[in-house]
């Protein structure tokens, strides 16, 4: 179910963003001078996010600039030059939020590092100023590890937001050279496992597949986060951003993707996977989660 070929698969192929709709939340974005991870990132399901015509869906803003202090080889976002945090960056989402009208928001960020607490206070208020002037609005963060500090991690989840997401990226063994070498799966396991255990928030992680991970390994990484009781999971094909990137080791077949998803639900219970080769953390994330919801409560029905 495996596809080793250089040229992407007719499975990987999608149309270009187009439309007034899509041209209207860039406009929103630039408004504001904000990024999103769909830009940062090149995120393949940006055309489908944002071109639909009903509600934009769900935005993905990624705060604190649009430079990283860390180096992971899968990463598209640039490396080093970061600059001093926008103090109206909180302010200026939740603006953006206001007139994109959206019901629910993933906020994620680069890594900083190089700040005294590496940025949890930034994330705490700008979910705490969608609060107030969009109090309907689902919040979803997608925080760093920020070095697995308690005191960090207890910044976001004061907050409030609605799921706090961190992602284990891949399996145990290719952590190195995928991930930074300050990023690692023990301390990305602790920072989830800390949350649930100081909190009711949901959390959430998620791993690439086709960087040369054995089955094994993927069902292992999968059982250590629900050990760890993260409780919503995504998996999705890795594509290589540019040639200075990580090669992809294999194109994974959907129907093989469709198993993982019956693997995560039916045998770890998970109370939702979305699994594909488009597939990102933030994909359908609101729709994802408000079925999630809608399944629990009829299930505690019966």
């Amino acid at each position: 179910m495996a596809v080793t070929s250089s040229r992407k698969p007719s499975w990987l192929k999608v149309p270009l963003p187009s439309g007034s709709q899509f041209t209207s939340i860039k406009k929103t974005l630039r408004k504001y001078d904000l990024h999103t991870v769909c830009e940062e990132a090149n995120c393949p399901n940006i055309g489908e996010c944002w071109s639909g015509e009903d509600s934009p869906g769900t935005a993905t803003f990624m705060l604190m600039g649009g430079r990283c202090s860390r180096a992971c080889n899968f990463c598209n976002v640039t490396t080093g030059g970061m600059l001093p945090l926008d103090p109206n960056e909180p302010l200026n989402i939740a603006s953006a939020i206001s007139e994109l009208n959206l019901k629910y928001v993933v906020l994620t960020s680069v890594n900083r590092d190089d700040l005294p607490d590496q940025g949890a206070g930034h994330f705490a208020k700008t979910i705490k100023s969608i609060r107030k002037s969009n109090p309907e609005t689902l919040i979803e963060t997608l925080i760093p590890d920020f070095q697995c500090e308690p005191v960090l991690l207890d910044k976001i989840i004061s907050a409030k937001p609605d799921v706090i997401a961190h992602n284990i990226e891949t399996v145990e063994r290719l952590q190195w050279p995928i991930r930074d070498r300050r990023a690692g799966y023990e301390q990305s396991l602790s920072v989830l496992d800390y949350i649930s255990s100081k909190s009711t928030i949901f959390t959430k992680s998620s791993l690439m597949l086709g960087l040369g991970e054995y089955d094994g390994e993927v069902y292992q990484t999968l059982s250590d986060l629900k050990e760890n009781n993260v409780v919503f999971v995504t998996l999705g094909q890795y594509l290589q951003p540019s040639h200075r990137h990580l090669d992809v080791f294999e194109y994974i077949h959907p129907i093989k993707f469709d198993t993982w998803k019956s693997i995560a639900e039916d045998e770890l219970g998970f109370l939702y996977c979305a699994s594909g080769p488009l597939v990102r953390s933030s994909y359908k994330a609101g729709e994802f989660f408000v079925r999630s919801l809608l399944s629990q409560q009829s299930s505690k029905q019966r």
